[in-house]
């Protein structure tokens, strides 16, 4: 180390916004800490500059109550005294899908932007553990630092702090990507707090600094010493210009400044001579004991994972790009882009650590199911709107002449691959409006003498659709028109059910409805009451209610699949802890009431019942134990011997064309303290595997590290895990349930956290969270898809993204339009990518479609276009103006991918 050495102090306060106090709790605290903020730099031009966070939605939160003081805020700004973004939020980047961390970049630079300069800090100071695809989002967005807390173990100089596992020989890296970007990396190795509190009076402040610059030289590889100058919701320091002036006068020999990430980045690069370690790929802390990587956050409260795993969808997979489509086909619907920054606005705010993780207080996450709710409603009065506006320019003509009482059906794909997959709508049959002159009374008999029989579902071409109707009987409904007020009237209601094919990527396909004398030949997958089998797959229920499944594309059988499994928790939102000595409870040896739930040609499933008990709860030793701040590590509960019923409802469900098995799972829990798991035994040999995250598809290992302590190897996914071997795998895709672990049982078993129920929040005190042991009713949902051992080729990965996205129908009418019955707006080629999004430039007006390199090697991107469009380039994530790309004689353009890049394509007229 050399002797000359500069402290960097940076002011700043990591701001949860909710956390263990409830939202405005913590609001209140903010208002008092900028109000404090503004007065310090009006009066005192030595309190130099601080750093809000990265997140420009305190400055939202700030306004909110203070308006008044905006022109004060922002002038600080401008003169770089207050340096804001380039978020919106600080999120967890595990839980939050990857277009919702672009559109949080994409907002935090928006909103900063309208004060001045974005701060170009890739700041992640607590977040849970840091995706792969990190150094690549940051290099797009033009930012080539990154900042963390969490995820590297460093040894620190001479290799005198860890136990020699590490993974960086200092705090200062260079961490790679997946596909190569690098960017310089900065550990905070003692916490983003390690400058707070420096004392003014010259005694306490020398054993203040003996300590300090000695703990940050044991990591740093250099002499720009980084001394973070605020916690957790910290007040500034006012006497911090005094207390720097001690400083120097106590040690001469250190340049002690006060000063901000753009200058100590600055410094650190200039002083950089000599190599840093690289490291590659997620920061997930496996080179540690493995008890505080805190990934059962991934589990606490799934209720939470599920609504937003439904509401990233609704927003990204489905609302953008039917808002896309209506707006380029012209549709008399312009896209509604202040609509989208208030929803996704709106769902972001639940993405902090504190509150997607589930680890706060119980008035905390009341308050974020209220925003999920009303993000995806906005999302879903844009898809309402969308998909009428597509509907009524698709020509429907061709259906006329198959009777004059015909109803078209337009199902829409907006997943980025063609799609099979059994779809559902309510269709009104026929309505009664009050202001046609009809009394309520004459409404309601006119709708109930309805003849319905006869009818049938046909596709464009008249062939007939094999389809289920079920008869809803007399309904209220109203119209809202754009014009008028609103239209009440009777109608009608019948849902059908069927299974659509082949309907294009990003596209539609048109069915009708129609009165027929056709039959549809019968056919069943059913073969006793509990076989179901496909051209593809085989399901056999076991007594017990597991099943195996054959692939029959290879014959690879997978036995006891769906076994559930129960043990006790007695940690906390935080952290799993299962009681010593625990024998894990399953439902192998529990019979199980099996019967045939239905049985269609487009589907059958089976209903599976376990009439199961568990242990009531934790034993009253843990209430004792959480009184006493017992560490959750030492404690010595056990479960109760009191029992309480859990019912099991299982339904297995096989598609005709289905590639997968789709799974529900329904139970009305009653107890606490405790998990449950389904289990997935796979019996394939391999030391690795796959997972979905944030833009990739890492291999992660099934072993942990040699230091790994805890019991529990429980791991973070998003859309799916896959396991493979050489000619077989198993990819087990979810809704919302965004923990697993591959057990390591001889069989490779991969579970599935389905429920996770404890009663306090963790970390630094006693913080109840009764709401958090989810009692009551849960569903779950689930698909397992066999392949034959590569994901990507065998087309596995993209099923299980599809998955993901709900379909979308609309009822039209018959009438004329400028877009064909079956249609789609592109074609695209490149069975190694994986789409992403589709959405409108607000600047430009452009397209911008985007997709990822699912593989480690290169691939190629083919795209054309059926709609007169004219000039493509290539963008980044921040969607700007890019690189033009030729087009070949036919219109269509053809781009090579580097392993695992992100690629955005923008597209003008």
């Amino acid at each position: 180390m050399s002797t000359k050495r500069t402290a960097h102090i940076i002011s700043h306060t990591h701001w949860d916004r909710e956390w263990y106090l409830p939202y405005e709790k913590h609001h209140v605290r903010l208002v008092k800490l900028v109000d404090t903020l503004l007065d310090k730099l009006d009066q005192d031009q030595n309190y130099r500059s601080f750093f809000l966070d990265g997140q420009t939605i305190i400055l939202e939160d700030y306004l909110q109550v203070r308006p008044d003081q905006k022109d004060r805020l922002a002038k600080f700004i401008q003169d770089g005294r207050i340096l804001i973004g380039p978020w919106y939020i600080l999120q967890d980047a595990f839980l939050t899908s990857g277009e919702a961390n672009v559109r949080n970049m994409q907002i935090g630079h928006q909103d900063a932007k309208k004060y001045g300069t974005v701060s170009k800090i890739g700041y992640f100071p607590d977040t849970f553990g840091l995706v792969g695809q990190t150094p690549q989002l940051m290099k797009q967005s033009g930012i080539t630092n990154v900042l963390f807390g969490r995820g590297v173990k460093p040894t620190g100089f001479n290799n005198t702090v860890s136990d020699g596992d590490y993974e960086s020989s200092f705090s200062e890296l260079i961490w790679e990507g997946p596909d190569g970007s690098q960017v310089l990396g900065i550990l905070f190795a003692n916490w983003y707090n390690n400058g707070t509190e420096i004392p003014v009076d010259r005694e306490e402040a020398k054993a203040y600094w003996e300590k300090k610059l000695a703990d940050a030289e044991k990591y740093a590889s250099m002499g720009e010493l980084l001394l973070m100058n605020g916690c957790d919701h910290q007040p500034i320091q006012l006497d911090l210009p005094e207390a720097i002036q001690v400083a120097r006068e106590l040690y001469p020999d250190t340049t002690f400044i006060h000063s901000n990430f753009i200058d100590y980045l600055q410094a650190v690069r200039h002083a950089l001579n000599h190599e840093l370690s690289i490291v590659k790929g997620e920061l997930r802390s496996q080179r540690t004991d493995g008890w505080n990587t805190l990934v059962n956050t991934a589990s606490a409260r799934v209720y939470l994972k599920q609504m937003n795993q439904l509401g990233q969808a609704m927003l990204e997979k489905v609302a953008e790009p039917l808002a896309a489509l209506a707006h380029i086909l012209e549709a008399e619907e312009k896209y509604p882009h202040h609509l989208f920054t208030y929803a996704w606005k709106t769902l972001m705010q639940n993405h902090p650590h504190d509150s997607i993780c589930g680890c706060s207080i119980d008035e905390v996450h009341r308050e974020m199911v209220t925003r999920f709710d009303k993000s995806r409603h906005v999302a879903e009065a844009i898809v309402d709107e969308s998909k009428r506006a597509i509907a009524e320019v698709v020509d429907t003509s061709s259906f006329a002449r198959m009777g004059d009482n015909a109803l078209p059906v337009i199902v829409m794909n907006t997943s980025g691959w063609e799609r099979t997959g059994v779809v559902s709508i309510e269709l009104d049959a026929l309505r009664s409006y009050y202001h046609d002159g009809y009394t309520q009374e004459d409404a309601i008999d006119i709708v109930k003498s309805a003849d319905l029989s006869g009818m049938m579902l046909m596709d464009e071409n008249g062939i007939a659709i094999p389809c289920t109707s079920e008869d809803l009987g007399l309904q209220f409904g109203y119209d809202l028109p754009e014009d008028k007020f609103r239209q009440p009237y009777m109608c009608r209601k019948l849902k059908l059910t069927f299974e659509a094919k082949n309907v294009p990527a990003l596209g539609l396909k048109a069915y009708a409805w129609v009165k027929c004398e056709a039959e549809v030949p019968a056919s069943s997958m059913l073969v006793g009451d509990r076989i179901l089998e496909n051209d593809s797959l085989r399901i056999e229920i076991a007594d017990n209610g597991s099943f195996s499944l054959t692939d029959k594309v290879n014959g690879r059988i997978y036995r006891d699949l769906g076994i559930y499994e129960n043990t006790g928790d007695i940690g906390n939102e935080y952290i799993y802890k299962q009681p010593d000595g625990e024998t894990p409870r399953t439902t192998y040896g529990v019979a199980a009431q099996i019967r045939v739930l239905q049985d269609h040609p487009y589907q059958a499933s089976i209903e599976i019942v376990h009439d199961w008990e568990i242990p009531a709860s934790a034993d009253e030793v843990l209430e004792e134990e959480q009184r006493a701040l017992i560490p959750f590590q030492r404690r010595k509960a056990q479960r109760s011997e009191r029992m309480v019923p859990m019912r099991l409802r299982t339904v297995v469900s096989l598609s005709n064309s289905g590639k997968g098995v789709e799974i529900s799972a329904s139970f009305n829990n009653q107890a606490k303290d405790h998990r449950l798991r389904m289990l997935f035994p796979t019996d394939l040999d391999t030391q690795v595997h796959r997972v979905d995250t944030m833009f990739e598809i890492p291999q992660r290992d099934i072993s942990p590290a040699a230091t790994w302590e805890n019991p529990s190897n429980a791991q973070h996914q998003q859309a799916f895990v896959d396991i493979n071997e050489a000619e077989a795998g198993l990819v087990v895709a979810n809704l919302g349930l965004n923990e697993y672990e591959i057990l390591r049982d001889g069989r490779h078993t991969i579970a599935v956290t389905l429920l996770r129920a404890v009663g306090e929040l963790g970390d630094w005190g006693l913080f109840p969270t009764p709401e958090a042991q989810c009692q009551g009713e849960h569903t779950v949902r689930m698909c397992i898809i066999p392949h034959n051992g590569d994901g990507v080729q065998s087309g596995a990965y993209a099923e299980a993204y599809q998955f993901q996205i709900p379909w979308t129908l609309c009822q039209t009418d018959i009438h004329q339009g400028s877009i064909a019955p079956t249609f789609a707006p592109f074609q695209w080629e490149g069975n190694k990518m994986a789409f992403s999004s589709m959405k409108i430039n607000e600047g430009t007006d452009d397209l911008l479609l985007r997709w990822y390199n699912m593989d480690f090697q290169k691939a190629e991107l083919k795209l054309s276009s059926n709609l007169p469009y004219y000039y493509f380039y290539k963008s980044s994530i921040m969607e700007d103006n890019g690189q033009p790309i030729e087009t070949d004689m036919d219109g269509q353009i053809s781009l090579p991918i580097g392993a695992c890049e992100i690629v955005t394509i923008g597209i003008n007229r």
